[in-house]
């Protein structure tokens, strides 16, 4: 009798030890995901927060079938043109004439105090064009005849 019960107290200890360090390990990962998501959310709220844009103007030039759009950015969050999104009347806009930012057609980067210029082809006039930047900040502005 005395050595099965030490061998059944001894099953039962490995046992918890086992159990122990793989409940141990799932809570620490659990907490630790639970962690960066907060950090992360709370880099993407700074980042929203210093961003701003200003849309200056969009112009239809009626000779050329043309739509004009110059967008500053006033905020202090270095933006990156490929995440930025145009919509015009609503609809999402993938093609562009030309997109470039302070002249320069090659760069990504949309820094603080630069203009970014779309340039796109219509049939008719538009009415409205909305721009959308990746922290989610936008801003909308009338199509006028240029």
């Amino acid at each position: 009798m005395g050595f099965s019960v030490s061998a059944s107290v001894a099953i039962l200890f490995a046992a918890l030890l086992i159990g122990f360090g793989m409940f141990h390990s799932a809570a620490f990962d659990t907490v630790e995901r639970v962690t960066d998501a907060r950090s992360d959310a709370r880099d993407d709220l700074l980042a929203q927060q210093n961003t701003a844009i200003n849309l200056t103007a969009a112009t239809y030039d009626i000779a050329n079938d043309t739509l004009h759009v110059y967008v500053d950015n006033t905020g202090a969050t270095t933006l990156t043109v490929s995440d930025t999104d145009l919509l015009v009347d609503n609809r999402y806009q993938t093609t562009f004439n030309d997109r470039e930012v302070s002249g320069d057609s090659t760069t990504d980067l949309w820094q603080p105090g630069e203009t970014l210029h779309y340039n796109a082809t219509f049939s008719s006039q538009p009415g409205r064009v909305k721009v959308i930047t990746d922290p989610g900040v936008s801003g909308t502005e009338v199509v006028v005849s240029g």
